[in-house]
């Protein structure tokens, strides 16, 4: 009788630990347990959002938001106490950026992405690195200055990118009746107004001064158009990993207070740069200077 009663009573616990054990949500993910693990870390990278995020002409991945990441990677083998690092990339485009970092494919986004509320639903973002504002690529002939000269014109916009929304809501409030298309990527989306297939491609001003940089002909194109938007550009991580969101953060405060990311934003903002040696001769605006007076990982949306 003692015995049936301990065989039932351990049967109890036994199940009442598994009902517990479905209770308790699932742990967040570990990424530096991971990367120590692996001795790799995984950077998610563009190959045309220059000078963030590209390809060279080897085809290695450079550019600011790169020399970023590979700062904080360093940083991650001082903390785990690891002789050597692997670097492992991954590309990804914009449509494809967000699920490779919320499917943990990568550890790391470093791009050009703008963080906001709607993507912080499914990803978190760092202290921001730059803050862009919405302009228009434009051929320098085309008579079109600002967006009211819009009217009825081709417009391209790349997929997945937030410009899209902007250029929807500017149209419903001053009936522009755009013909809107959309570009595979950003080199796409510029290739289409350079072939006369649009006449305005509106983006991220940073991006477009990049473009045309690197066009063979920059003075055939002009950046025109009032400002859209304020555009806070983010490294992009795991939402479900606060521990390695806090080390991220940390690390960023690091570089900006100790001036790492001035002498940074000089080399791919007021510099020649790979491949063509094109210098964007771009200044830091005072958004992004303010930015980095008080870094937070706080935006307004």
């Amino acid at each position: 009788m003692r015995k049936s009663n301990t065989s039932s009573l351990r049967r109890a616990c036994v199940a009442l630990c598994l009902c517990a054990a479905s209770a308790i949500p699932v742990h967040a993910a570990d990424t530096l347990a991971k990367i120590r693990e692996t001795q790799t870390i995984t950077i998610a990278h563009r190959e045309a959002s220059l000078p963030f995020s590209y390809l060279d002409d080897n085809k290695k991945p450079v550019g600011y938001a790169v020399d970023l990441c590979l700062k904080l990677a360093e940083a991650v083998r001082r903390e785990l106490k690891l002789p050597h690092l692997n670097i492992q990339y991954l590309a990804v485009t914009p449509s494809t950026r967000i699920a490779a970092i919320a499917e943990g494919k990568a550890d790391l986004e470093c791009g050009s992405t703008t963080n906001n509320a709607e993507r912080r639903k499914q990803v978190a973002f760092t202290i921001p690195h730059f803050v862009a504002a919405a302009r228009m690529l434009v051929r320098a002939d085309s008579g079109i200055s600002n967006w009211s000269d819009l009217r009825g014109r081709r417009v391209v916009t790349t997929k997945g990118t937030t410009t899209v929304k902007l250029l929807e809501d500017r149209d419903k409030v001053r009936a522009l009746s755009l013909k809107l298309t959309e570009g595979r990527d950003h080199a796409d989306s510029f290739h289409m107004v350079e072939k006369g297939e649009a006449d305005a491609f509106p983006m991220d001003d940073v991006l477009l001064f990049g473009l045309r940089a690197n066009a063979q002909k920059p003075g055939a194109f002009a950046i025109v158009g009032d400002p859209l938007s304020a555009e806070p550009y983010a490294i992009m991580l795991r939402k479900d990993d606060p521990a390695f969101k806090a080390f991220v953060d940390r690390e960023m405060g690091r570089i900006i207070h100790d001036g790492e990311i001035y002498k940074l934003y000089d080399k791919w903002f007021k510099s020649p740069i790979p491949p063509k040696r094109a210098n964007m001769n771009m200044p830091m605006g005072h958004l992004l200077r303010d930015t980095f007076r008080f870094p937070t990982d706080k935006v307004g949306d």
